[in-house]
C-alpha cells in the first residue's frame, strides 16, 4: 500500500475549512446589489468546481479516475449540503437549497470535466 500523500489530501481539507470559516460569518454582503448577488454565485460554483478537483486529485491516487471523479462529486456536493445546513444557525444567514444546487453545479461542471478528459485521453492513446 502506497502512503498517503499529505501535499494531494491536505489541500481540499483546507479548502473545506476556508468555506466553513466564510459561512461562519454573520455577512459577507458587499452592498452591491445585484453585482453582489451574482458574484458570489459565481465564486460558490467556482470554489466547488476546485473542491472538486481537488478530491479527485488525491482520490485518483488510491481509485480509477472515473470513480474518484464520482467520490470527488459526492463529497464536495455533501460538502455543500452540510454547508447550507450549517448557515440556518448562523445569525444573519440562512440555507438555501438554490445555493446548493448552485454549489452542486460547481461540483458536477468539475467531475463531467475530469471524467471527459480521461474519455479523450482514452480515445487518443
Amino acid at each position: 500500500m502506497r502512503p498517503l500523500r499529505l501535499d494531494l489530501w491536505l489541500p481540499p481539507l483546507l479548502l473545506m475549512g476556508a468555506i466553513y470559516f466564510f459561512s461562519d460569518q454573520p455577512s459577507l454582503d458587499s452592498g452591491l446589489g445585484l453585482i453582489d448577488l451574482i458574484g458570489r454565485k459565481l465564486i460558490h460554483f467556482a470554489e466547488y468546481a476546485l473542491l472538486t478537483f481537488l478530491w479527485w486529485r488525491a482520490l485518483v491516487t488510491v481509485t480509477t479516475p472515473g470513480h474518484a471523479a464520482l467520490i470527488a462529486f459526492v463529497l464536495s456536493s455533501g460538502y455543500a449540503a452540510t454547508d447550507e445546513y450549517h448557515q440556518i444557525f448562523v445569525e444573519g444567514r440562512h440555507g438555501s437549497p438554490v445555493d446548493w444546487a448552485i454549489d452542486s453545479a460547481g461540483a458536477a461542471a468539475a467531475a463531467l470535466r475530469l471524467r471527459s478528459a480521461r474519455a479523450r485521453g482514452r480515445a487518443t492513446a
